[in-house]
């Protein structure tokens, strides 16, 4: 697992404001395409993110439906 970076950045638009950058770091949790699972400090925001950068956005829980970020960047 040491391929892959510890920390994202997740940047997301957000109208009529400055983007929104929420970072990410890595869980010892695996999705289920084999990648690690990064979430932020709040566990709200989890996401897995292949080594090419693709990124799968996870619900933490009930009645969310996650936006994907328009942009991700290793911190």
């Amino acid at each position: 697992m040491d391929e892959y970076p510890a920390v994202y950045e997740l940047v997301f638009q957000a109208p009529a404001v400055e983007d929104d950058v929420v970072v990410v770091h890595r869980t010892d949790a695996s999705g289920a395409g084999g990648y690690p699972v990064y979430e932020d400090e709040t566990g709200i925001v989890r996401a897995e993110i292949s080594g090419e950068g693709e990124v799968r956005m996870m619900a933490s829980g009930g009645h969310q439906q996650p936006v994907p970020p328009h942009a991700v960047r290793a911190a």
